[in-house]
C-alpha cells in the first residue's frame, strides 16, 4: 500500500513540475506581449496619439499566425492577412480599419519595437488611426521568436 502511495505521490509532482514549466513558457511570452504593448504605447505618447488597448480576441488571431509561422505553415510575412482580416472585422463592432506587423528574431521587446519604427510601413501601423490591438509571440525551438501586431480601428 505504500508502495502505491509514493507512485501516486511522484507522478502528481511531475504532472505538476511539467504543468509549471508550460505555465511559465505561456506566461513569459505573455509578458513579453505586454511588454511589445507598452513600449508602442511609450512612442504613441511621444506622438500625442491614444494608448492602444489590448482585446484577446485580436491576441488570439496575431497568436495563431505567429504560431503557423514558428511551424513552418506558412512563410514569414503577412501570407493569409486577409482571412484575419475578414474574421476580426466581422466579429468587431464598427471597426473600420485593419493592419499588421511582424518580426521575428532573438529579440526583447523593446528592439522589436525600435525596429518597426524605423521601418517606415511598420511605423505607420503603429502611428496609425487604431484604438485595439493584439500582440501574438511564438518561441520557437532554436529561441527565435515570432512576433504579430494586429492593429484595428473601432
Amino acid at each position: 500500500m505504500m508502495k502505491n502511495r509514493f507512485i501516486f505521490t511522484f507522478l502528481v509532482f511531475f504532472s505538476l513540475q511539467a504543468f509549471s514549466q508550460t505555465t511559465e513558457q505561456i506566461s513569459g511570452e505573455a509578458k513579453l506581449e505586454q511588454s511589445v504593448l507598452d513600449y508602442v504605447n511609450l512612442y504613441r505618447k511621444t506622438k500625442n496619439l491614444a494608448p492602444l488597448k489590448m482585446m484577446p480576441l485580436i491576441t488570439a488571431e496575431a497568436l495563431k499566425h505567429s504560431k503557423n509561422m514558428a511551424d513552418g505553415r506558412v512563410d514569414f510575412g503577412h501570407d493569409g492577412f486577409d482571412g484575419r482580416a475578414d474574421r476580426l472585422m466581422s466579429l468587431i463592432d464598427l471597426s473600420n480599419a485593419i493592419a499588421e506587423n511582424v518580426a521575428y528574431g532573438k529579440f526583447l521587446a523593446q528592439e522589436v519595437v525600435n525596429r518597426w519604427i524605423k521601418s517606415p510601413g511598420h511605423r505607420k501601423n503603429i502611428e496609425g488611426k487604431f484604438t485595439l490591438t493584439g500582440v501574438g509571440i511564438v518561441r520557437r525551438a532554436d529561441g527565435y521568436l515570432f512576433f504579430t501586431q494586429i492593429f484595428i480601428n473601432k
